[in-house]
């Protein structure tokens, strides 16, 4: 699940991730062009909702890309992302 919340004072926008536990099989970080592609920046941390999720604030209308990088180097994208990619999911803010 992917939310956006774009800011009403400023020129941002906030984006969250989020996935459900029971989909998660060890630790699982959003790594993007938001961290330079940097693994473990924005680690999903789990809710008491059954969801574990990273927010991060990028500016309003740029284009995001990313993926999830899950346990023994595992990739996978978005299924709510704008577009996929053969680069990864892609997210417009």
């Amino acid at each position: 699940m992917l939310k956006k919340s774009p800011s009403a004072r400023s020129a941002t926008c906030t984006l969250t991730f989020a996935l459900p536990t029971t989909a998660l099989d060890g630790p699982v970080s959003v790594v993007g062009t938001f961290n330079d592609w940097t693994p473990g920046a924005h680690p999903l941390r789990r809710r008491s909702n059954g969801t574990a999720s990273a927010s991060v604030v990028v500016p309003a209308g740029s284009t995001v890309r990313f993926r999830y990088l899950g346990a023994s180097g595992r990739w996978f994208d978005e299924a709510d992302a704008d577009e996929i990619t053969p680069e990864g999911s892609v997210v417009r803010a």
